[in-house]
């Protein structure tokens, strides 16, 4: 919770800077035209528009992508929990003596994975996905090793051990997409662009008779709000957007 009220803060700061900004375009503006230099802000429109132009280039590209991970990462969720899924069922296939020590592996591997998507401790959540992922090596081993035994029938490994490789595979997946972001540079040129559209908004706005306030505040609020949700779609398990991890609960609801 506490990284969600650092995003609220961040949005809040980007918020007050725009419109410090855009009332310093505003009064260097009104100097301008008090030096009878006018003109020269009409002069700069086309230039102004190029400026906005990739501002909201950036915005529509910079929230697209972060939507477009936001929604890879929940597919994978469901992904993942489909495939384990399969693995447990499949687990009936082996010899019975061999099944009580994996179905309380797979029950360690889902309680640690439902543990780190709802832990707000970065760090501990890590040590948690990487004790998942020892218990998963540890599953591929006594998975082997019970579908060669003595007791196993044929279908038991060549069913079940696929399965478990697919597993493996989309949590790699899922891992890497939790940690694929926009270079930090491309954030900071996003704020650096609110920031400096908001000058010379500014400086438009010098040249009306009384300050809008309505369309001062609609204007950074629209694109404060607009950084805000993209951060949380980028950080979902982090801001008050979160991930839903229900069809992992409903699997560990299921298993006895």
């Amino acid at each position: 919770m506490k990284y969600a009220i650092y995003g609220v803060l961040l949005a809040i700061g980007l918020f007050a800077g725009m419109l410090v900004m855009l009332e310093v375009g505003r009064r260097m503006g009104i100097r301008r035209i008090a030096k009878g230099t006018e003109a020269d802000l009409s002069s700069g429109g086309a230039l102004n528009a190029s400026v906005f132009a990739l501002l909201g280039l950036l915005l529509a590209f910079t929230f697209s992508g972060a939507a477009s991970r936001f929604e890879t990462r929940r597919q994978l969720i469901v992904e993942e929990a489909n495939t384990f899924g399969t693995a447990y069922l499949r687990l009936d296939l082996l010899p019975a003596s061999g099944q009580p020590a994996l179905r309380e592996k797979f029950k360690q591997y889902v309680d640690l994975r439902l543990a780190a998507y709802a832990n707000p401790d970065i760090d501990a959540g890590k040590q948690q996905l990487a004790q998942a992922a020892s218990i998963l090596r540890e599953l591929w081993s006594q998975s082997l090793m019970v579908s060669r035994g003595p007791d196993a029938g044929p279908e038991g490994g060549r069913l079940l051990l696929p399965a478990l490789n697919t597993l493996i595979e989309t949590t790699t997946k899922q891992t890497m997409a939790t940690e694929m972001h926009p270079p930090m540079i491309v954030l900071a040129m996003l704020v650096a662009l609110m920031l400096v559209s908001s000058l010379l908004a500014g400086l438009s706005l010098a040249q009306a008779k009384r300050r809008n306030w309505i369309q001062v505040l609609c204007f950074a609020a629209v694109l404060s709000i607009t950084f805000y949700v993209i951060l949380d779609l980028e950080f979902p398990r982090l801001g008050w957007l979160r991930l839903d991890d229900r069809a992992l609960v409903e699997l560990r609801q299921t298993m006895k």
